[in-house]
């Protein structure tokens, strides 16, 4: 969270790169100091020095090909919701 939405915008545009309406910025993951506030995969395996057990039985340090990965969010306040749906991607 190292630069302001404003600070994004102007970054993003300086060199004439348009922003369009529907457009998602966000300023890089948010984590915490211990391993189950982790926010990446990197983090998570410690760089690739601690491999992470799959409900499968399977480990992983890295994403290897074939995998298929998905993400989702949403945010909530006051008990209204919006959600931005799922993006869902395969390593190939």
């Amino acid at each position: 969270m190292y630069w302001n939405i404003a600070q994004q915008v102007a970054h993003h545009t300086v060199n004439g790169c348009n922003l369009k309406i529907g457009y998602l910025l966000a300023s890089g993951t948010v984590s915490g100091s211990e391993p189950n506030t982790y926010g990446s995969l990197l983090e998570l395996t410690w760089a690739g020095e601690n491999p992470i057990n799959l409900a499968d039985g399977e480990t992983r340090t890295y994403l290897l090909d074939g995998d298929e990965l998905t993400l989702s969010g949403f945010c909530e306040k006051e008990g209204k919701r919006v959600g931005f749906g799922e993006v869902v991607g395969r390593i190939i």
